[in-house]
């Protein structure tokens, strides 16, 4: 447990200062760009290089790549180097003739996360956009590989700090973007030529420096970048077995990710301010603890499991993935009940600038608390489809991620039947959070049976001795948020208020519950906090 909280603490340092960052630059581009149509079609086409990304190889990389780069590293004369070389080769072949194709075929791919239905200005700015970042897909294809190789070595840091580097040239295109001369009122039909370039060509930027800010970190392990077309009796062929079903598991993702985006727009044409855009913001926002904890956790085990598979230790491997559950549980269950009960207070805070009013701040902070139902479901899911990656299983995963994305168009269809216009994108909300659930009940049952159990005594005893730490001052802190609010109103001040005085007694009240329970994990996490403060 001690290594694996060291590993954990030196990537949640690197990604809370890269989130930390993240939050300033979506603070910038929310008051630059807002939420309405041209915010709207910045996200949609900020998401298509991700989503295509995903489709071509991302899901391989973050998912198969790691486990073969270490049994690479076991069994190959050089470590794995020459592997890492061939993977790296074809990665680069197959995303740059993408970027091409991509960029041509931009108008289809915007129709289809838009629809019919969406004004023609917002689609053709959203096609505009996506010419620019389409062939950002290179760039995270190549630093997938190369971050998989420096987890496998060790280096977990470099990969976790490099999207400080894209966040700062963003946030410095935004401030370039407020300088440009422009329209008074910005829309989709009034942005001017120059500003959209700008726009595009930074945020493209950004994605080049992450990729590149890798490189001298990766030359430091005694990596060297060669080109290699060797690749018949490379070894390929088993990632490419294992790819075609993370294929179909991305490919299962993204249908259930078009269903949502398409309904999101058609609520943000009839109800201005509560569409596509303020539902990214609200999911950008929720996933800072899964990211900063959850994506730490899962990538300092996903090595370590990966060898215990290897060696046929399934005792180790199941040791591991308790530690890790019971770790992110002690973290992420006072995350949601803060995202629950302060969220709008949060999202006034940190959006209600610029062109987003106070109003479309206050909506943001309502998806916040309803994506944080989600938020223990969804990093405990992910964590556990790890150990099934680690075993060099993909089948599995797929399957039950089809279960999980046809709850999400279920619920999500319901709800957009019934709900008012401006509360459908809260039903997509809940949507999420209820595939989230099915997909960790699924998930459990079907892994538990697969490693001879999960220690499923000693992970719920952490959960539920982390809820009841968390639920009294969570309470309280509803309480500050009412006291607040009838005294100060509903602005920024009376946001900052309810988050200092509000956060503070649900830190130090959980805090304190959870050392009174014999939380083991927080204990452990606060010690060297601890020792620090007396010294």
């Amino acid at each position: 447990m001690s290594s694996l909280l060291r590993s954990t603490r030196t990537m949640a340092v690197g990604t809370l200062a890269s989130r930390g960052t993240g939050f300033l630059r979506t603070f910038v581009l929310a008051a630059v760009l807002g939420v309405q149509s041209v915010g709207a079609a910045f996200n949609v086409a900020n998401t298509a290089p991700n989503v295509v990304y995903e489709l071509l190889l991302g899901g391989v990389l973050s998912s198969v790549v790691v486990p073969l780069l270490v049994r690479a590293a076991k069994s190959d004369p050089d470590g794995g180097e020459a592997y890492a070389q061939r993977l790296l080769s074809l990665a680069v072949l197959v995303l740059g003739a993408a970027s091409v194709l991509l960029v041509l075929f931009a108008p289809l791919i915007v129709r289809i996360y838009l629809g019919g239905d969406t004004a023609p200005a917002t689609r053709d700015l959203a096609i505009v956009f996506a010419r620019f970042f389409l062939p950002q897909v290179l760039f995270y294809g190549a630093g997938a590989v190369m971050g998989a190789y420096l987890n496998t070595h060790g280096r977990f840091g470099p990969p976790m700090w490099a999207p400080v580097l894209n966040n700062l040239v963003v946030i410095v295109t935004g401030a370039v973007f407020l300088l440009l001369p422009g329209p008074a009122e910005l829309t989709a039909g009034t942005i001017t030529g120059l500003q959209s370039t700008v726009l595009g060509v930074g945020v493209t930027l950004g994605i080049v420096a992450q990729t590149a800010a890798l490189v001298p970190a990766l030359r430091a392990t005694g990596f060297r970048f060669r080109p290699r077309l060797d690749l018949r009796g490379a070894g390929l062929g088993k990632a490419a077995r294992l790819a075609r079903w993370v294929f179909l598991y991305v490919v299962a993702n993204q249908l259930g990710n078009i269903v949502m985006v398409n309904l999101a727009n058609r609520a943000g044409e009839a109800a201005p301010g509560r569409g596509y855009a303020s539902y990214v913001y609200a999911f950008v926002l929720w996933q800072l603890p899964h990211a900063v904890i959850a994506v730490s956790v899962i990538t300092a085990l996903l090595p370590q499991m990966s060898r215990s598979a290897a060696d046929g230790n399934t005792g180790e491997l199941r040791a591991s993935l308790a530690q890790g559950l019971r770790l992110v549980l002690a973290v992420l269950v006072p995350a949601a009940l803060a995202y629950a009960v302060l969220g709008r207070a949060i999202s006034t805070l940190i959006f209600s600038y610029g062109r987003v009013s106070p109003q479309e701040a206050h909506f943001i902070g309502v998806l916040l608390g309803v994506f944080a139902l989600g938020l223990v479901p969804f990093s405990v899911y992910q964590l556990q489809l790890r150990a099934f990656y680690a075993m060099q299983d993909t089948r599995t995963p797929t399957l039950v991620n089809l279960a999980v994305n046809v709850t999400l168009v279920l619920v999500d269809l319901g709800l957009y039947a019934v709900l008012p216009d401006r509360w459908k994108v809260v039903g997509l909300a809940a949507g999420q959070a209820a595939s989230f659930v099915v997909g960790l009940l699924v998930v459990s049952r079907v892994l538990g049976r697969r490693i001879g159990g999960l220690d499923g005594a000693s992970v719920l005893r952490t959960g539920v001795r982390c809820l009841v730490a968390g639920l009294p001052p969570a309470l309280l802190a509803v309480g500050v948020a009412v006291l607040v609010q009838a005294l100060l109103g509903d602005g920024r001040l009376a946001a900052l208020v309810t988050l200092a005085v509000g956060g503070a007694l649900l830190l130090a009240g959980y805090l304190l519950l959870a050392r009174r329970l014999r939380v083991a994990e927080v204990e452990q996490a606060l010690r060297p906090v601890l020792a620090r403060l007396r010294r």
